[in-house]
């Protein structure tokens, strides 16, 4: 039996894509069956509406608190039967009850090699700290941001001619192939969580 995944988005939804792709395969051990953003009217919606995936808004600004919206996003994603929540471009930090609730069931996508540049503009940071290789990390969500344990990392070399937009292409193309493949884990069973370590078993 196909896992059941919801998606949480704020914006283009370029690794939504590239997780609607792999879930196109009937061989592949997840299927994508709701798209909820908390922002009307981004691209990705249009991705998951061309794919025949139910879509949710639900604007975080109608709400009192950040746990309030986390609320009401739990309880569609629980309507829905959802066992896997992928985090693609979800510009909100989660309240620690969400985390707790779905803990080593959510999964994010981080532009950097963890535990380096954790937050925003990673790849401009990584330019400026002259590191040789930098990269993508799917990790298990946390309550801290941009922690918890990792699934898959993949990198790229930083080039002397690099500017903050051809690095981001490059780790984008990455992200692509990290994000399906982090999924095909955690729906597989091969994931054991120790402490902040995540060991994949083989096949």
């Amino acid at each position: 039996m196909r896992k059941r995944v919801g998606v949480l988005v704020s914006g283009r939804g370029s690794n939504l894509q590239a997780l609607l792709d792999a879930c196109a395969d009937p061989a592949f051990p997840a299927e994508i069956v709701l798209v909820i953003s908390n922002i009307p009217g981004v691209f990705a919606l249009e991705r998951a509406e061309k794919a025949g995936i139910a879509t949710r808004v639900i604007p975080h600004k109608g709400f009192a608190s950040r746990e309030a919206f986390d609320a009401e996003m739990d309880r569609e994603l629980r309507a829905a039967g959802i066992e896997i929540v992928c985090l693609a471009g979800f510009m909100r930090l989660l309240s620690a009850d969400f985390v707790t609730s779905w803990r080593d069931r959510m999964i994010n996508i981080h532009p950097a090699l963890l535990p380096s540049f954790k937050g925003l503009h990673t790849h401009r940071r990584a330019i400026e700290a002259g590191v040789k290789l930098h990269g993508c990390t799917v990790h298990l969500v946390t309550a801290d941001l941009d922690d918890g344990p990792i699934l898959v990392q993949d990198a790229v070399p930083v080039l002397a001619a690099d500017t903050e937009d051809t690095l981001a292409a490059r780790v984008l193309e990455r992200e692509h192939k990290a994000y399906p493949l982090a999924l095909r884990l955690l729906a597989e069973g091969r994931v054991t969580v120790e402490g902040n370590r995540a060991l994949i078993r083989d096949e």
